[in-house]
């Protein structure tokens, strides 16, 4: 056998023991849980890739909120925005009864505010309100849908806002993706292939800010970890079901290396807790996995 044909043997095996040790340990967390568990991980610059439930069609909820920005972006990118441009904030785009960091701090609305401050709110602290806003700037979910078509993104589907969503427990379930797409359009967005290099590394700074989801993906991973992410949560119906306890990122290595990772716990009679462990701790197998 020649060498380069003993090397890629050697480099293959050496790939299979590492996504069998990693599927035991992830077995070891969600068997026995009752939730639909799809987890991906991706290495940014190598092959390496892993997934369990990875093409099932599990609801965004917020994390759809890292597509709105990046189309919204996009537009930035062709000039038909920017992001000192002053948007409007009327008092009726603050809704009651939603989570929102802005209307907290700007009560009475009337106020104009730069489009970067409204992406920050959206993105970092998952501001409903703020992610309404920036739908209605753009011309809707459909010019999301578009965008995502274009770069190639598959399994992902956007079709209401989050006002419709807080409408009705099943619209949720319309706003979909697989965790394996997921983990694909961090790559791309990553790799540049999805916004300019100006627009990645702010959207890249503004994920790194995310002040929600302490208790995911970041919980147990070495204090000061660069983990550019976004969550997603949809709490409980009066029947106790979780449609979504979602966090979604890009991870920076000790080595300076990378990997997206998405963890969606969706259909779940867990408890908060225990679907927040559940992510939690496969992000922290995950690194293990990555730091022998």
């Amino acid at each position: 056998m020649k060498k380069t044909g003993f090397l890629l043997l050697l480099i293959s095996a050496f790939s299979f023991a590492q996504t069998t040790s990693l599927e035991q340990k992830i077995n070891s967390i969600v068997n026995g849980k009752n939730a639909t568990v799809g987890v991906s991980v991706l290495s940014i610059e190598n092959d390496f890739n892993y997934n369990k439930n990875g093409e099932k069609k599990l609801p965004m909820q917020s994390v759809f909120k890292f597509h709105i920005s990046s189309a919204v972006l996009d537009l930035v990118d062709k000039g038909k925005l920017s992001l000192d441009q002053k948007v409007l904030i009327k008092k009726s785009d603050l809704l009651d009864d939603t989570w929102s960091p802005m209307r907290e701090k700007y009560p009475a609305g009337n106020v104009e505010l730069p489009l970067s401050e409204i992406i920050d709110f959206t993105v970092a602290q998952s501001d409903n309100n703020g992610c309404d806003i920036l739908l209605r700037l753009i011309g809707g979910t459909s010019t999301v849908q578009k965008f995502m078509n274009s770069k190639g993104v598959k399994n992902f589907q956007i079709k209401f806002n989050e006002e419709e969503m807080h409408k009705g427990w099943n619209v949720q379930y319309e706003n979909f993706s697989t965790t394996n797409s997921i983990v694909d359009v961090l790559k791309k967005f990553y790799q540049g292939k999805l916004l300019s290099k100006k627009s990645t590394a702010y959207l890249m700074k503004v994920m790194l800010g995310t002040k929600t989801g302490a208790n995911k993906l970041v919980e147990q991973l070495p204090k000061n970890t660069p983990v550019a992410h976004k969550t997603g949560s949809s709490g409980k119906n009066k029947e106790g079901l979780t449609g979504a306890e979602n966090d979604m990122g890009i991870v920076t290595l000790p080595n300076g290396k990378h990997y997206a990772i998405a963890v969606f716990v969706s259909n779940s009679t867990e408890t908060e807790a225990v679907n927040c462990k559940i992510i939690s701790d496969l992000s922290k197998v995950v690194w293990d996995d990555f730091n022998k």
